[in-house]
């Protein structure tokens, strides 16, 4: 968990590194930060699973889908304005490269450890790149492992803790916690511990608040 230093203000984000609209929100909240570079945001990516329910071994990508949208027809439909926002956004996600739709609580585990190493944005914006773009399998140790790396973990260390229960307990207690709160779904941002921004929202929405937030601190 980032705590704020003097000056910088808290955003907790509820995400899930497999939810098409947390990259997109998370997109859209990047252009704000890129065109505020002095923006206050103390940033914690919280774990919150999509599909708790998951089996561990994951699904099938397209059984998945055909699940939740009965058919091909429901899966396009469903798919096609995040296919849209993805491309006005530059972000060109692959779909079609995905086998299989992993159980998210080892990218969650890796994310309270990279959190613990002040690399937890590279690591989430990592997964999201790894399981929208290059479809890979983003509940593989190796995977998450060479993630871990590329953000300047040890991933020996990745491994070990990978092959435990470790930090298992604390991401779901978490996870029910922001379930016991009223978060629902994803992305859920918090400021300041404080108000509740629900959704992939749009950069200038992100923009008019770090203003505010300025005009605030600077009165």
């Amino acid at each position: 968990m980032t705590e704020p230093l003097p000056g910088q203000v808290r955003l907790d984000i509820f995400a899930d590194p497999v939810c098409p609209w947390c990259l997109i929100g998370k997109a859209e909240l990047d252009r704000a930060l890129e065109s505020r570079p002095d923006h206050p945001f103390a940033i914690t990516w919280q774990p919150f699973r999509l599909d708790p329910q998951m089996p561990r071994a994951g699904m099938d990508y397209v059984a998945y889908m055909k699940m939740k949208f009965t058919d091909e027809k429901g899966i396009i439909a469903a798919m096609k304005p995040v296919m849209e926002a993805s491309e006005r956004l530059g972000l060109w996600i692959n779909p079609s490269l995905i086998e299989r739709v992993p159980n998210t609580l080892d990218a969650h585990r890796l994310l309270h450890w990279a959190a613990l190493e002040g690399v937890q944005t590279p690591v989430m914006a990592a997964l999201m790149r790894a399981h929208w773009r290059e479809g890979r399998n983003i509940s593989n140790p190796d995977v998450l492992a060479a993630i871990g790396e590329g953000a300047g973990m040890e991933g020996a260390m990745i491994h070990r803790l990978l092959a435990s229960d470790a930090d298992a307990d604390t991401v779901q207690t978490r996870e029910f916690h922001a379930r016991q709160r009223g978060v629902n779904s994803v992305p859920t941002f918090i400021v300041a511990d404080a108000h509740v921004v629900t959704g992939a929202q749009p950069a200038d929405l992100w923009l008019r608040v770090i203003d505010e937030l300025a005009g605030t601190q600077h009165q």
